[in-house]
């Protein structure tokens, strides 16, 4: 049986919390967060809901699958499901920065994504 591959970094990304509050047991975190050109998030999921809207730039989003499964530009919003079986990676493919805005509704906590190891078709 082979050996699971390593979890697949960040690369060329930067956040900066904006803003941040908990109620009833939910961490909502604001924060504005840029790829580089020829950047990614790594392979990663989240133990909540995440919103984010393209400030700037073009996001490439993929499933686990290694399907694309959206193109986001400026002014265009997503959601990314809350589960360890929603892994995923955002990429920016263009020549300028990418620029996300995000909002986490995590349980208290929680970190911001947690690391996956890059699927096989990755490889």
């Amino acid at each position: 049986m082979a050996n699971p591959a390593a979890a697949s970094p960040a690369d060329g990304v930067t956040g900066t919390i904006l803003g941040q509050t908990s109620i009833g047991g939910t961490d909502y975190i604001l924060r504005e967060i840029t790829i580089a050109p020829g950047g990614s998030t790594g392979w990663h999921f989240h133990d909540g809901f995440v919103y984010g809207v393209v400030r700037s730039g073009v996001l490439s989003h993929y499933k686990a699958d290694c399907a694309l499964d959206g193109v986001y530009h400026a002014g265009e919003s997503l959601v990314e499901n809350a589960s360890p079986d929603y892994v995923h990676i955002g990429r920016n493919s263009g020549s300028e920065p990418l620029v996300l805005d995000v909002l986490y509704t995590l349980p208290s906590h929680s970190p911001l994504s947690e690391d996956a190891p890059a699927p096989e078709c990755a490889q």
